[in-house]
């Protein structure tokens, strides 16, 4: 351990120093009495601790960016790589949006330069006012919080509002060039690191063009020597601009050498979508199946002051839910009050329709159950927005909410009243939401407080003595009194016996309601241990095999098939994990003097027939009803005991995953038509009709 000494000096100076430990001891001077004296005087401590003003460091011009760009663009990663290609397009877009340009040109060569131009009304180039040796470009260029976005007459709308954005990019390149066309003229100034290598020259004249052209090369001293714009990630986000404004067509060019073979980006396109966010929210959805034929879309537009507003909207079945918004073509990758007010406007909306159609479950909704499955997408365009941080990632407007709220609502509302049907549609899909987030709060309420008591399981359950899952069998059996029969014929160390009372519950065309209210399906959702759908847990499954033994006729098959359904349905993970199991009973008994045999079926029967029994042999045959009808010796020997029964896995290969959903949806679903359809493509196929 240190001694207190060398603490105490330690203390005075830096922490995380190593100067006071790496450098030599110097042997202590002998001192004369004379100076011995002087020094006994006490000294002065230095109150300040040697912070002076010459500590206070000014930083000129670009230099905090170079110096911290992390405040600026987030980082010095491949996001705030490419941040720096969002900053120079946002401006591009801003004349777009202000109605000044028609196109945006990005250009991607194999040296990583990248060029972006728009024919809008060029950067001011005459002399700055306050400053007399600059022109107007150079001080945007190199001036922090340098623009015409603070006021309200040149742009009415405008991404970029702090006067920092091309600025800082121009800090963290080693080379950038601006041309300018303006006044029949072409300027061009060159920059380095932020730092004007020269004044702004005239270059030419420029009789049929304006705009302004930004080619820059980022620093390899800021970002690393491999950094490189990556062209898929370019091109999405000009497609995504492309479909924020309509009126803008972005001509994306990109050099082939940097493709690579496999990629689908294209060295040269045309992006223009005058559906705007109609047309992206289309491409996004894909080939998925949504709740209403047409998504909820639309935009609203009022010239001066805030009030633009579009949206697209579309639930989409079997996917999570995700939004994407915007504000002045900017995206918000964290949402922000725009967000919100179109989250307020969908719920409101629903439940007012669900109360107007007299639904009484719509007022349980809630905008987690509306937006859950939702593919949503707003984009607004207001005067002066607010945002967190310089890389906008989340919108701060508080009018922001109220503005996207009201104008949704109003045509979600008119939306929903003309196209009654889709209305209907979408509250029963989200009404099921509701209901299965209130069954998997029920589910961790009974698991919370099963934690603290003994688990109670279902009344009708003959549970097996080991505790352990490896080994147990859950026989799901047909009826009590095959139950009986079972409960006599069974190994109570390691199978548990569940009769069932008739038919279940067929839960593929049944509400999510009447599937939590249904006692069977409880009970055997109980007995599992379990759970169901999202709170499914492997480790407490009570059973290695779940096993579903039922009659051997018409009436067993279906019941067997609703059985089936309704783990494919609730429980698809025992099916993958390869629990479930179905049983064959015997459907006959074969007997000739000591000689007995059991058949599964017609087909069976006549091959003992043949093979057991001599040609002109007195078979007795006789037919089992049932399972109940066996004597539990009988049950044990034929269908339970694992030496001599036959056990059919329940199994679902990878690559039929969506086409078995498909034919369950088309049988056990709610759409007679599409059973009868399947009937009658598959009529030609039966055999041994009983009719």
């Amino acid at each position: 351990m240190p001694s207190k000494k060398a603490k105490s000096s330690s203390a005075t100076g830096d922490l995380f120093s190593t100067e006071a430990s790496s450098a030599p001891a110097k042997k202590p001077e002998v001192k004369s009495k004379e100076t011995k004296s002087k020094e006994a005087k006490p000294v002065k401590a230095d109150k300040t601790g040697g912070y002076t003003a010459k500590d206070i460091e000014v930083l000129e011009g670009l230099e905090p960016v170079r110096r911290r760009p992390g405040m600026y663009i987030g980082g010095t990663d491949n996001r705030a790589l490419h941040h720096l290609f969002a900053e120079v397009i946002d401006n591009s877009m801003d004349e777009a949006v202000a109605g000044h340009a028609t196109f945006i040109e990005v250009h991607l060569n194999k040296d990583n330069w990248l060029t972006i131009r728009d024919n809008g009304r060029g950067i001011p180039v005459d002399q700055h006012p306050r400053y007399k040796d600059k022109s107007a470009l150079e001080v945007i260029m190199t001036t922090l919080h340098a623009g015409g976005k603070f006021g309200g007459s040149a742009y009415e709308t405008s991404g970029g509002l702090h006067g920092v954005g091309v600025s800082v990019v121009n800090a963290l390149s080693d080379q950038l060039i601006v041309d300018v066309a303006r006044d029949k003229k072409l300027y061009q100034q060159t920059f380095s690191r932020g730092i004007a290598q020269g004044k702004l020259k005239t270059i030419g004249d420029a009789k049929n063009q304006r705009g302004t052209k930004v080619s820059f090369h980022p620093d390899p001293e800021i970002f690393g020597d491999a950094a490189a714009f990556e062209p898929e990630r370019l091109f999405a986000m000009a497609k995504a601009k492309a479909y924020l404004f309509g009126g803008v067509e972005i001509r994306w060019n990109c050099d082939p050498d940097i493709l690579n073979e496999k990629s689908v980006t294209p060295s040269q396109a045309i992006l223009c979508f005058p559906e705007g966010l109609r047309d992206y929210l289309t491409e996004q959805i894909g080939k998925n199946p949504t709740v209403t034929p047409t998504p909820f879309a639309g935009k609203l537009t009022k010239q001066g002051g805030h009030g633009s507003v579009e949206w697209a909207v579309s639930w989409v079945g079997g996917l999570d839910g995700t939004s994407s918004s915007y504000c002045n073509t900017v995206p918000t990758p964290e949402g922000g009050t725009h967000e919100q007010g179109i989250r307020n406007a969908l719920t409101k909306g629903l439940k007012a329709y669900g109360e107007m159609a007299n639904v009484k479950k719509a007022s349980a909704i809630t905008a987690d159950d509306v937006m859950g499955t939702a593919t949503a997408m707003v984009s607004v365009f207001i005067r002066e927005p607010e945002f967190q941080g310089q890389t906008k990632d989340r919108l701060a407007s508080p009018e922001a909410t109220k503005i996207v709220e009201q104008t949704v609502r109003d045509n979600f509302e008119h939306w929903l009243t003309n196209a009654p049907q889709d209305a209907t549609k979408l509250l029963e899909w989200v009404i099921d939401r509701a209901d299965e987030r209130m069954r998997r709060k029920q589910e961790r309420d009974v698991s919370r407080q099963s934690a603290t008591r003994k688990l109670r399981l279902p009344g009708k359950l003959s549970d097996c003595s080991q505790k352990a899952a490896a080994g147990a069998e859950l026989f799901i059996v047909e009826g009590d009194s095959a139950g009986g029969s079972a409960k006599q014929a069974r190994n109570r160390s390691n199978q548990a016996i569940l009769p069932l009372r008739g038919k279940i519950l067929n839960v593929a065309n049944a509400t999510g309601s009447k599937i939590q209210q249904n006692q069977q399906l409880a009970d055997l959702v109980l007995a599992l241990g379990c759970g169901i759908g999202a709170a499914y847990r492997e480790d407490r499954l009570r059973y290695e095999k779940i096993i579903i033994m039922t009659d051997a006729d018409v009436d067993g098959a279906h019941i067997a098939a609703l059985l089936i359904t309704f783990f494919h349905e609730e429980i698809p993970q025992l099916i993958k994990n390869g629990h479930l199991f179905l049983a064959v009973p015997p459907l006959y008994k074969l007997s000739q003097g000591g000689k007995t045999i059991y058949a599964r079926d017609d087909a069976h029967r006549e091959e003992i027939l043949a093979k057991e029994f001599r040609a002109n042999a007195k078979v007795d045959v006789s037919r089992f009803k049932g399972l109940g009808e066996m004597m539990p010796a009988q049950l044990k020997e034929t269908t339970m005991l694992p030496d001599k029964r036959t056990l059919l896995r329940v199994n679902i290969p990878a690559d039929e995953i969506g086409t078995t959903a498909e034919s369950v949806q088309k049988l056990m679903g709610n759409k007679p038509e599409l059973r009868f359809q399947f009937i009658q493509e598959n009529a030609v196929f039966a055999e041994q009709i009983d009719i």
